[in-house]
């Protein structure tokens, strides 16, 4: 994974603002904390596949289609690469979000982030369709097996 592009890490909808008239409509981004150095997929990703707002399979390929069409104008853009940057971490992205959000519930007792669990879990799964995940999907299917013996 190429790691040279301003990663924000926590791009959704609700840490991007309209600035108004004074900045001339534009869209301002909040909460930069954990911006780093990373892939440019990251952010993408993030948009993409934010568990907070359901979208459809259609529309993530959508989306990521539109993206895709404005970066290949650039020299050098690799698209197979890209596409397998994004696949990437987009499950990465979404195990942390499990796991980040368990933790909320039960170490913090912030329920609200349980009705997230679900969708997140169903991205996850949309996400490891691809065949460079066979051996993860199947140590993943596994360890859940095994971990819902020990739950009640």
């Amino acid at each position: 994974i190429k790691n040279n592009y301003f990663v924000h890490r926590d791009f959704h909808i609700s840490n991007l603002m309209e600035c108004g008239l004074a900045f001339k409509n534009k869209i301002g981004i909040i909460d930069t904390q954990d911006a780093l150095i990373g892939s440019r997929a990251y952010d993408i990703v993030s948009l993409i596949d934010d568990v907070r707002i359901k979208t459809t399979p259609d529309l993530k390929e959508k989306l990521l289609d539109y993206y895709l069409s404005l970066a290949k104008k650039e020299k050098n853009f690799d698209i197979k690469q890209f596409k397998k940057e994004f696949s990437i971490l987009s499950v990465q992205r979404a195990m942390k979000i499990i796991g980040i959000f368990s933790r909320l519930f039960k170490r913090d007792r912030k329920n609200g982030y349980l009705k997230l669990i679900p969708y997140t879990w169903t991205i996850l799964n949309k996400r490891l369709e691809d065949p460079i995940f066979k051996e993860v999907r199947v140590i993943i299917n596994q360890q859940i097996k095994l971990r819902s013996k020990y739950v009640n």
